[in-house]
């Protein structure tokens, strides 16, 4: 990191010193909700859990449906989910503000899909997760989904939550007051 200093004769170019390089970057940290995981690996993670487990299972628990309606289900789910994480992709690009919520946010979106639920990825996330287990009529894949849903609520919404409370105050509180965490 590199600054440039302005005197009334030149310009220099100074370095500036360790401590105020571990200060900025103790601060940009710091500026962070703290999450356990990125959400898209506790997804995926669970996901892969309950396809290994759905394969290796001598029952093979299975939902009783027709291969049709199982197909048709799935393919909504999986289409709305990125049709909803596309369009929230969008509007956070659109408002200059990291979809990383190890990066810190620099404003609180309120377009688009965040009008009607503040979590649209993580409600992608959970529609794209239903509709592969569903897919792969893989019911143990299912079983797993509420205990995840439980560590993206401790591990990482309360975090983030907490996080755009701090930052933003009333305005967050406004916005939380609004919109409805997931639908």
């Amino acid at each position: 990191m590199y600054g440039i200093l302005v005197s009334s004769t030149n310009w220099e170019v100074s370095k500036p010193s360790t401590k105020k390089v571990q200060t900025i970057m103790n601060k940009q940290l710091q500026d962070n909700p703290g999450v356990i995981a990125p959400p898209p690996l506790l997804f995926a993670g669970t996901l892969a859990a309950g396809l290994l487990l759905h394969s290796r299972l001598p029952t093979r628990l299975r939902l009783h449906t027709p291969r049709i309606i199982r197909f048709m289900l799935a393919g909504s789910l999986i289409g709305l989910a990125i049709t909803t994480a596309g369009l929230a992709f969008k509007t956070m690009e659109r408002a200059h503000t990291s979809i990383d919520p190890t990066r810190p946010t620099t404003v609180i979106v309120v377009d688009g899909p965040f009008q009607l639920t503040r979590n649209p990825l993580y409600l992608s996330l959970t529609m794209l997760y239903t509709g592969i287990a569903v897919l792969f009529n893989a019911i143990t894949a299912l079983l797993l989904l509420p205990f995840l849903l439980l560590v993206m609520r401790r591990g990482v919404i309360d975090r983030e939550e907490r996080y755009l409370e701090r930052k933003f105050g009333e305005q967050y509180l406004q916005y939380k007051a609004r919109v409805r965490r997931w639908l």
